[in-house]
């Protein structure tokens, strides 16, 4: 009889294991093939909105200094070569969900509602006995699902006092942002500690309009900023550049960016809609908290009046967009450190996966721009660093081109989950642990396919392709050009070399693996 109940328990051990593998991955996979860990890892992937690579001085930055987001560097991998899909917030996001590219999940631009009933590696972190959360900005427009908990902002949510969508229902806290995120955060954490979890911390900051907290609004008033080496760029052959409108010069509010209260200035046409907005965004603070920025704002309103001519206006524009999303990234930093704090007083540190990232690169004048969008290289490239100290060794650079499209494989790889065989990114933990598979690494991928679908904003459609010596973009809608950039030569992506017939054969053999990219990844482009 005992005999019996063995084989019996023995039998039904086994279908149930099948049964989770099958639900977490289909019948094939990608996964490495490695033994998980003994032990499930925590998971934090914390998310900022437009974090230029260039702000973050674990990359270099002479801008700022960012200690706490360097730490996860410092004891992790910093990826030097990161990019993203598709340059845009929404379609980045749900790049990063199912691991897919936006012509495949369905979610191209920032006016698409996201497919929750598609798959993604929450969904499959949470069939795997993980407690999974959202907190934070989700902007992807329909319910968040997979979570055991989510609180999010609703749209683009607000700096100061914000609303949140809990669990379906409408709630608001006093505070600012960041801090606000990282509390309900922290607090999710502390009740769900004792289970494997996945927390999205999804932060709005440094996103547009750049309002500071209230303690960092003097923050940088006595540093000035140089303009980047190619702020006066003219655009010259490049069509897509010519026709944009999201230039520091002719393109910020004086109102919603400066936070200047001109009634009497111009308005652009594109940002018509920008200083009623800001007057909404300013309601939103306390008394208490509007004497303090009032007082803040009136000593730039004072600079503003003695500016003369364009270029001084221009230049003093630059100097309070800079000064405003740096101390939003200060913010960030802050925040930061207190969950990595936390998880060394907790004692989850080791077992925790961290990893910081933004959804995208952000212009900081370069090209005279602000915003994203673009394929050139301040947009296309974004921060992106992992610490996991029970098995990614530390002080890591990664130079290997890594992308969005390779979260969701990489933290089910890590969890020891079988990776779903139609993800079409890539587990970077061959790049990352030591004894995973060498050949892996071996054969990274040399090249980035890259697509962008909006035309707001002035913008031009376009898909091309980067590898280590040449970036090749085709605008196609509602311009029809090509731009291609000796990327040795000439890094900061200055001269169209398309029409150089001494660049012929380059653009042949560009083409043709551009193709490849496109029937690899399934995206049937016609033009």
């Amino acid at each position: 009889m005992l005999l019996f109940f063995l084989l019996l328990t023995s039998v039904v051990y086994y279908l149930v294991s099948c049964r989770t593998v099958k639900a977490a991955a289909g019948e094939s996979s990608k996964s490495q093939g490695e033994a998980p860990l003994a032990k499930k890892p925590n998971i934090i992937l914390i998310v900022t909105d437009d974090h230029a690579y260039q702000a973050i001085s674990a990359y270099g930055s002479k801008l700022n200094g960012t200690p706490n987001i360097d730490r996860i560097a410092n004891e992790g991998a910093l990826m030097t070569e990161a990019c993203v899909t598709n340059s845009v917030c929404s379609a980045s996001r749900a790049v990063i969900l199912t691991g897919k590219y936006s012509h495949i999940n369905g979610l191209k631009d920032n006016g698409t509602f996201f497919n929750g009933a598609q798959e993604t590696f929450p969904k499959i972190l949470q069939r795997n006995g993980y407690r999974t959360a959202v907190i934070g900005k989700w902007h992807l427009w329909s319910d968040p699902t997979g979570f055991d908990y989510w609180n999010i902002l609703p749209a683009q949510g607000h700096y100061y006092n914000p609303p949140f969508v809990k669990m379906g229902k409408d709630t608001a806290y006093k505070g600012y942002i960041t801090d606000v995120t990282t509390d309900l955060s922290l607090d999710w954490i502390e009740k769900n500690k004792n289970n494997p979890f996945c927390l999205l911390l999804f932060h709005k900051a440094p996103h547009r309009n750049w309002m500071p907290p209230l303690k960092y609004l003097d923050m940088f008033n006595n540093k000035k900023f140089p303009l980047p080496g190619t702020f006066y760029d003219k655009h010259e052959n490049r069509l897509a550049l010519q026709r944009q409108l999201i230039t520091v010069s002719d393109h910020l509010d004086v109102r919603y960016d400066s936070k200047i209260p001109c009634d009497s200035c111009a308005v652009t046409p594109i940002n018509d809609w920008a200083p009623g907005e800001y007057q909404k965004e300013i309601e939103r603070l306390t008394p208490a908290e509007r004497k303090v920025w009032d007082a803040a704002y009136a000593k730039e309103y004072d600079e503003f009046k003695k500016l003369k001519t364009k270029d001084e206006i221009v230049r003093w524009q630059f100097q309070r967009y800079m000064e405003d999303y740096l101390r939003c990234v200060q913010s960030v930093d802050d925040n930061v450190g207190r969950v990595l704090q936390y998880l060394d007083d907790s004692k989850l540190a080791d077992n925790t996966i961290v990893i910081y990232m933004s959804d995208q690169g952000f212009y900081l004048g370069e090209h005279g721009l602000y915003d994203k969008r673009f394929m050139y290289k301040e947009s296309f490239r974004t921060p992106m660093m992992i610490r996991y100290p029970a098995a990614i060794p530390a002080k890591q650079k990664l130079p290997e081109y890594t992308l969005n499209l390779d979260i969701a494989p990489t933290l089910l790889d890590l969890a020891g989950i079988p990776v779903p065989s139609d993800m079409q990114g890539e587990s970077m933990k061959p790049l990352l642990v030591k004894g995973s598979k060498k050949d892996k690494k071996d054969n990274w991928r040399k090249e980035v396919y890259y697509h962008y679908y909006e035309v707001s904003f002035g913008l031009t459609k376009h898909y091309g392709i980067r590898t280590p010596d040449y970036k090749l973009i085709h605008f196609y809608d509602p311009i029809d050009s090509w731009e291609l950039y000796d990327l040795k030569k000439d890094p900061d992506e200055l001269k169209n070399l398309y029409n150089d017939t001494a660049y012929s054969n380059v653009i042949a053999d560009l083409k043709m693996r551009l193709k490849k990219l496109q029937e690899k990844y399934k995206d049937d482009v016609k033009k």
